[in-house]
């Protein structure tokens, strides 16, 4: 299937739903790129047992695939102040929900509750936030469908998925806020700012301890 061997299809298979992929992907230590600069494909996430925000939902978004969805993702732009995000989406009775890798509290799951995918991308907004403070977030893409690249072997590449990095970067995005919101935007409080550095693996793949 796609490329993938019995093993790769067994795991996939398994996650059949975005609650099981959520899981997996929590599981999962962050990959911090000591080597340098990566882009997994879902074969090399299964090899290497790490990912990124986009190698994670690049993953999400095969393991939907296998089990019959589409393998949609959505790209979050930021300022130059702070990092993209990228997310896989998925519908579920016509609403729209999001499965996410990230090391930080937030920018994670969303459930299948919003009716478009601006109303899901502003649920982000406000913890979407660098270490000074900043509401970082500026506009989305709209849902990309990753078959559109299967004849780039997307699932299973062992040379990395950069054609899909590649792609986002060149997509439509769509601003969710003009020059005024921008200027009346309010810090987040100490509070939130200590909160928003709780992490969930260490480097070297040890998970911090609860």
């Amino acid at each position: 299937m796609l490329g993938l061997n019995k093993d790769e299809i067994k795991i996939l298979k398994a996650l059949n739903t975005p609650k099981k992929i959520q899981n997996f992907l929590n599981k999962l230590p962050i990959n911090f790129e000591e080597k340098g600069d990566t882009c997994f494909s879902p074969r090399l996430v299964l090899r290497n047992n790490k990912a990124h925000c986009m190698e994670g939902a690049v993953f999400a978004a095969a393991c939907l695939r296998v089990n019959g969805g589409k393998p949609l993702i959505v790209d979050l732009l930021a300022t130059k102040k702070d990092d993209d995000h990228v997310i896989c989406v998925f519908k579920k009775n016509g609403l729209w929900g999001a499965i996410g890798k990230t090391n930080h509290a937030v920018l994670r799951y969303r459930e299948p509750i919003y009716r478009n995918i601006r109303e899901l991308v502003m649920s982000f907004f406000h913890e979407y936030f660098d270490n000074k403070g900043r509401k970082n977030l500026r506009s989305f893409s709209a849902p990309f469908d990753l078959s559109r690249l299967d004849h780039l072997n997307w699932m299973t590449s062992e040379e990395g998925i950069w054609f899909i990095h590649d792609y986002l970067d060149k997509a439509k995005h769509f601003p969710i806020l003009n020059r005024r919101q921008i200027a009346g935007l309010r810090r987040a409080d100490d509070v939130e700012i200590i909160a928003g550095k709780i992490i969930e693996w260490k480097r070297g793949g040890k998970k911090v301890k609860k």
